[in-house]
């Protein structure tokens, strides 16, 4: 156990990246619009992506590299294919998880600044964080909050079980497969469920992080136990967060509001309406160090996942550069830069911003899913350490699941 504990980490840096706006939001909408209707997508998602996001764990263990050198093994189209599909996204998906972080903010603390401003705000205190305390900062603190959110939101769900709401018939509403608003939900409530696929490639690069803190690496076994936990955890959490949607708001009329600030001040309520008024501060610290956590660990890992990509991409330009942590703090300057431009001139709602960065997270999933198997079924990866026939077979069921359903999503949206 002792061992175990040592190599606690990346697993749940992994929770951290996942447990933000997939949970909060997404999970909890999913609830209060169609009660448990959808609790089988979400269970069938966490099952279909499983193996892609440990093979993030598996092949860093394996190999000592990161993903991205395994892209390059397999040839650099593979490199340029996963960089377009990176740069067309970060911003997007950090100004999502930003502007819920923000909303939580101006709510808990009252605050009337500019979405904008508040926004640039967090992401330099961020940035600060992650120049400051680096890998072992952020593995310690994590461990507290997903602890925190974890028992806030059990204890939540098992109180809102004996809530009793007054329920309006008209409000009964069911998840339709006919109806083009449910399919572009259930497109972004997957894509996000329960992360970007993404974050195997973050998993990989914080495993090396881990590993160079210890000074050994710790048997494959051992890490991918490490690995569930956390991936197993946040599916638990999401099923949490879709039942107080479904068990508080669903059916009472009421709609989640897709204003960040207004949105915030609903998923506090609905944890106090179980639990009591007295953990308004309890609940407003767990959920608003949750998104503030995954701002900071999704920050974190574009600013090391970009430093590869540009050595393989540019090996000359690479080599020339004689202080690569320079390079660091500029990979995180473009990040803030970028996030705080498509804040300030596209986020005309909280909803509307996760929506599209989910959906272009599920749209890009089929391929990153390719990606990452076949790096580890390459001939490069050491025979022990390659996926067994079962994980294979569920790889492959996987990939075809999202490249039908994001045919689905482009028939419905162009065709219909």
């Amino acid at each position: 156990m002792s061992r175990f504990l040592k190599i606690l980490g990346p697993g749940l840096l992994y929770a951290g990246a996942a447990v933000g706006v997939s949970h909060l939001v997404q999970s909890t909408r999913a609830g209060a619009m169609y009660n448990f209707d959808l609790i089988w997508i979400l269970i069938l998602a966490n099952i279909l992506k499983y193996p892609f996001f440990e093979f993030g764990a598996r092949y860093a263990v394996a190999t000592g590299s990161n993903l991205v050198d395994g892209y390059r093994k397999v040839g650099k189209w593979a490199v340029g294919l996963f960089a377009i599909l990176t740069v067309v996204s970060m911003f997007i998906i950090q100004a999502a998880i930003t502007v819920v972080t923000v909303g939580l903010l101006a709510y808990i603390l009252k605050i009337n600044i500019n979405i904008t401003t508040l926004s640039i705000i967090i992401l330099i205190v961020s940035m600060v964080v992650l120049m400051w305390g680096k890998y072992s900062l952020l593995d310690k603190v994590i461990k507290f909050i997903i602890v925190l959110l974890a028992v806030s939101t059990v204890v939540a769900v098992c109180a809102a079980l004996g809530i009793h709401k007054e329920v309006t018939p008209e409000s009964l509403i069911l998840f339709q497969w006919t109806k083009a608003a449910d399919i572009f939900f259930l497109i972004a409530f997957v894509g996000w469920m329960p992360a970007p696929i993404d974050v195997s490639v973050w998993s990989s690069v914080w495993n090396l992080a881990k590993t160079k803190e210890l000074g050994y690496t710790p048997k494959l076994k051992d890490a991918l136990n490490e690995f569930r936990v956390g991936y197993f955890g946040t599916a638990i959490l999401a099923i949490g967060f879709l039942s107080l949607g479904a068990l508080v708001m669903y059916g009472t009329g009421q709609e989640l509001s897709s204003n960040g600030t207004t949105f915030a001040g609903q998923l506090i309520s609905m944890y106090t309406t179980g639990i009591g008024q007295w953990a308004y501060w309890v609940i407003s610290i767990a959920a608003f160090t949750t998104m503030l956590s995954t701002t900071i660990t999704v920050l974190d890992a574009y600013s090391r996942v970009l430093s590869p990509l540009y050595q393989h991409l540019f090996p000359a330009k690479w080599n020339a550069v004689k202080n690569k942590n320079l390079l660091t703090i500029a990979w995180l300057i473009l990040m803030i830069a970028g996030t705080s431009i498509i804040i300030a001139f596209a986020a005309k709602t909280m909803v509307y911003m996760v929506t599209i960065a989910t959906t272009l997270s599920f749209l890009t999933a089929p391929i990153l899913a390719w990606l990452n198997y076949r790096v580890v079924t390459d001939r490069h990866m050491p025979v022990e350490a390659r996926p067994r026939l079962f994980l294979k077979i569920l790889s492959w069921v996987g990939i075809v699941f999202f490249v039908i359903f994001s045919l689905v999503y482009l028939y419905w949206k162009y065709l219909i």
